[in-house]
């Protein structure tokens, strides 16, 4: 459910975990999981969908929009959550599968009305980790929250990770990317704050990728001496590579629809460390 562009599903595809549906509501979303996917894509309003259209499922997996939640939108005084948990709340109440499990920020443990009602539902035992940090696997800092909720006691496993991509694994050696005059403005410090930029030449981690980048570019720059000031965006495939997206999926609609579509996704590693859980269970 909140399936987005279906990041979600490689990294549980790996693991073994085959999805029967996904819920979604944006159209370039629903053509993205179209082209990479072929079980049933169901597009439309979840507040609107009756429990008796979801298939029965042994996992309801939910990644519902965490604009309402993150440090971002604390920022710009827009912390203030929403009511799409509810029907997450809804459907796993009304099916009751075997498990559970929901993915967001760190930021929604702030709101105790909606963690009592992703973790208090009679008949689930529930574990909670947080933070889960994709730098683990992958050169971008990104925390996130994980809810499972499961019909018997189980001993989840935190997730490990034997190596960490490095950062100049993902950059594309002759990257062909389009750099707005608005770069050049923050790197003059015409804005209240200046871009983070990441350096492959000394390992950096890049910064959290977000779906506010399909706007502005300039927030987080790779550095690149073939380019003006010795610095550039990130490229889509780049981007996607930062979330641990391999390079055979595809992308409906425009750049900056894709810039969107990557930053509100679930990183691929963390999506197949979870996966990984959830078949051990079932095994």
């Amino acid at each position: 459910m909140f399936a987005g562009a279906g990041l979600v599903e490689i990294g549980l595809a790996e693991a073994g975990v085959k999805v029967k549906q996904s819920f979604e509501i944006d159209k370039v979303c629903c053509a993205t999981q179209r082209l990479n996917f072929d079980h049933e894509i169901v597009e439309g309003d979840i507040r609107k969908t009756l429990a008796a259209d979801v298939a029965n499922v042994d996992v309801i997996f939910s990644t519902f929009p965490c604009t309402r939640y993150s440090d971002i939108a604390a920022i710009h005084g827009k912390q203030i959550g929403d009511e799409l948990y509810l029907h997450r709340f809804r459907h796993v109440a009304i099916k009751r599968p075997e498990m559970f499990v929901d993915e967001n920020v760190p930021g929604m443990k702030k709101f105790p009305v909606v963690m009592e009602a992703l973790t208090k539902l009679p008949g689930y035992y529930v574990t909670v980790f947080c933070p889960v940090s994709s730098q683990l696997w992958l050169p971008q800092r990104r925390d996130r929250l994980f809810v499972i909720g499961s019909k018997r006691r189980f001993d989840w496993r935190l997730p490990t990770s034997s190596r960490r991509i490095k950062l100049a694994e993902i950059l594309e050696r002759n990257p062909k990317v389009e750099i707005p005059d608005y770069v050049y403005k923050r790197m003059r410090g015409e804005y209240r704050d200046l871009p983070i930029i990441s350096d492959a030449s000394r390992d950096d981690i890049a910064p959290t990728c977000v779906a506010h980048y399909a706007k502005d570019r300039s927030t987080r720059l790779v550095r690149d001496k073939r380019f003006k000031m010795g610095v550039r965006p990130f490229t889509v495939r780049e981007y996607a590579r930062l979330q641990g997206v391999p390079d055979w999926f595809n992308f409906a609609g425009s750049e900056s629809d894709a810039y969107q579509m990557i930053g509100n996704g679930v990183s691929r590693h963390a999506a197949r460390w979870i996966g990984r859980e959830i078949v051990r269970y079932f095994n």
